[in-house]
């Protein structure tokens, strides 16, 4: 009981993250546009950095859930359920594409001295 309180404490603390990120986000935006507009060489490198550290963020964030469903992966019992081993195999697998994804597009960030490549995240 101790351990799901403390996981749910650690996920409020990630949720207030996600709010950091959406902010950043929108001023990100914001720099962007007055790069578009402006051709405001200052504003692109800001634009840069602030997302190439949103998605070192966002690795953190998916490298937690990633271990996270690792450890529920390896805490599975043998006379688990069939729906429970399932859904937690299918709970890592997912958090493994999210941390890739989230690798990839923190590749493209660093990668993306333009910013002509369009990034998201979930």
């Amino acid at each position: 009981m101790e351990e799901k309180l403390k996981s749910i404490y650690i996920e409020d603390i990630i949720w207030i993250i996600y709010i950091g990120i959406i902010i950043l986000s929108f001023y990100s935006n914001y720099l962007e546009k007055k790069y578009y507009i402006n051709n405001d060489i200052k504003s692109k490198d800001k634009y840069n950095k602030i997302m190439i550290f949103i998605f070192i963020i966002l690795v953190v964030v998916y490298f937690y859930f990633f271990s996270s469903s690792l450890k529920d992966l390896n805490n599975l019992k043998y006379n688990d359920t069939y729906k429970k081993k399932r859904l937690t195999y299918l709970a890592f697998i997912a958090s493994s594409l999210v941390l890739l994804s989230g690798i990839i597009f923190l590749y493209i960030a660093v990668k993306n001295d333009d910013i002509d490549v369009e990034l998201a995240f979930s």
